[in-house]
């Protein structure tokens, strides 16, 4: 049997070798934090920034987290936040594509808007095109068609290339000739005749 001081020397030893175990484990999670920020970088590279700045969001939250745990020295937390930081990379990048064919679609639509109402407007200054009175407002309403086209052609051009930049450069656009409406409508309006005078008895 152990008699008491070698109870405590032995007692003692297994403390000093358990902490050793410990804290050799206790490392910071190296791998799955270069894992994550891959991830992340993979992300940025395919423009999730662009299409999912959510998605993106919430992984870089989740990344300093991580970090933030690792200076607390708490890498068990680290570790599990570091794994999800790589899960949601993965959902951001996983997302792009049915955003960006989502945020197309919705810039296609807002084109033919667009057009409906370019020939729309076109088609009221033919209406007018006889009324003599209406000479300078055709021509004022003819330089927004033109100026619309324009606008359109290269806006549509943009959106071959830049679908982000495309798509905010047409609800801007269709926004402007919203607000032009009503001012085209009373451009084209003819005056009102005067009342015939009373017939005097």
């Amino acid at each position: 049997m152990l008699n008491r001081s070698q109870f405590y020397r032995f007692f003692i030893a297994v403390l000093i070798v358990s902490f050793a175990i410990f804290t050799g484990c206790a490392k910071p999670p190296a791998e799955e934090m270069a894992k994550a920020e891959k991830a992340i970088e993979d992300a940025k590279q395919k423009e999730a920034a662009v299409y999912v700045p959510d998605l993106l969001a919430k992984a870089e939250e989740s990344l300093k987290k991580a970090k933030d745990y690792i200076t607390a020295k708490k890498y068990k937390e680290a570790k599990q936040a570091a794994i999800e930081t790589e899960g949601l990379a993965q959902q951001a990048v996983a997302g792009i594509a049915g955003a960006k064919a989502k945020m197309k679609a919705d810039a296609e639509q807002a084109v033919q808007d667009i057009q409906k109402t370019i020939d729309d407007t076109k088609a009221a200054v033919t209406a007018v095109e006889k009324d003599k009175a209406l000479a300078k407002a055709r021509e004022e309403v003819q330089a927004m068609i033109t100026k619309w086209e324009t606008d359109l052609a290269a806006t549509k051009e943009k959106l071959g290339q830049k679908v982000k930049e495309g798509a905010g450069d047409l609800k801007a656009m269709k926004d402007q000739i919203a607000a032009k409406k009503d001012e085209v409508t009373t451009l084209l309006t003819p005056p009102a005749k005067p009342a015939p005078a009373a017939k005097k008895k």
